[in-house]
């Protein structure tokens, strides 16, 4: 089945046009006509090697929602008509110990991800979601609840339960107060759920331009990280401290904003970081931690929360055609919200 995307060519080079072939589904696969798709730092990260070697052309994306179009003879689940989507997974071993807890995102064998990742079914490159067209086994696809606008609804898929996931592990609740370090894609989902299940909530970035859209999201106020009256008023406040930012950076300034026990929990950065006194965590029994989206079952919890509290991301949907252009305000950033990918639009039937 021959599918039309963007592909990056090289490290180097901007996106470009490219058609590939997908397999044929087998009978546990699900094959989806992909409507909408989410622009996450990520796929960045990965289209230019900096998370290691890729084979190219790569096609990212793993923000995905669409249609089936058709299901594998032993699917039981799903069928031609549904509303799905698929977030940044797309198989693991199944049988480890994290897959059978419902933590496939954390397999100890190998996690097969929506692109740059090898098929166990016939090793070819994965690809993702910047196409018409995907095939996933059954077990990776999640009903998409029929209030959640599509659009909306695809960067939940990764920015939505890689804030949710954290804030539910730690139980963030009442008489909490949290904070988001940084307020893109992934930092206003985590202000929005966080508000939502609760918390005092205040947005930590280094542009003080963002307070009003910090609080338009349910955010108290911001505390520009920069500024050093503003750390020094928040000092040993926060119970939790979610970090988006997207790249390694100097963590010491916002360990000293947590309370006794409190909790940094990292899920942007996915790079090696500058080291810390181990004073600063010693001092307080406080907690560095990370998190990673999360397993299948929580991410379909995921899903139907938004829908229950309407919860969805601010988004703006561009064609494919300008994704270069997308790219280059994320990495400027330039947004405090989600690029979503119009596929229909970008690639017309004729």
């Amino acid at each position: 089945m021959k599918a039309k995307s963007f592909a990056a060519p090289s490290s180097k080079k901007p996106l470009e046009y490219y058609e590939f072939e997908r397999r044929e589904p087998k009978s546990t696969d699900v094959e989806i006509d992909i409507h909408y798709c989410g622009v996450c730092h990520s796929d960045i990260h990965t289209a230019k090697g900096e998370w290691g070697e890729v084979a190219y052309p790569c096609v990212p994306g793993h923000e995905i929602v669409g249609i089936v179009t058709r299901v594998g003879k032993s699917v039981k689940h799903f069928k031609p008509g549904d509303r799905v989507g698929v977030g940044c997974m797309v198989g693991s071993c199944g049988t480890c110990e994290a897959c059978k807890k419902g933590y496939e995102n954390s397999c100890f064998n190998e996690t097969v991800w929506t692109y740059s990742s090898k098929d166990p079914v016939d090793g070819t490159d994965t690809k993702g979601g910047y196409s018409t067209l995907i095939v996933v086994p059954e077990h990776f696809v999640l009903h998409l609840p029929k209030s959640l606008d599509m659009a909306q609804a695809a960067p939940l898929l990764c920015a939505g339960i890689t804030t949710y996931s954290p804030l539910r592990h730690w139980k963030i609740g009442k008489n909490m107060k949290v904070g988001i370090i940084g307020l893109g894609g992934l930092g206003h989902m985590g202000v929005k759920y966080a508000k939502k299940m609760g918390a005092e909530v205040w947005v930590i970035t280094s542009s003080k331009a963002k307070e009003k859209a910090a609080k338009a999201y349910g955010a108290k106020g911001i505390i520009v990280s920069t500024s050093k009256e503003d750390l020094a008023r928040a000092a040993h406040t926060f119970d939790f401290l979610l970090d988006t930012i997207p790249s390694g950076h100097d963590v010491t300034p916002y360990l000293s904003l947590l309370n006794v026990h409190g909790t940094l929990c990292l899920v942007g950065p996915i790079e090696p970081m500058p080291g810390f006194h181990s004073g600063m965590v010693i001092n307080g029994q406080k907690s560095i931690a990370g998190s990673g989206i999360g397993g299948i079952k929580e991410t379909q919890e995921m899903l139907d929360y938004s829908a229950k509290y309407n919860i969805l991301p601010e988004i703006e949907v561009i064609q494919i055609q300008d994704i270069n252009k997308a790219w280059d305000a994320l990495i400027g950033k330039k947004m405090s919200k989600r690029y979503v990918i119009d596929m229909k639009k970008s690639f017309p039937q004729k």
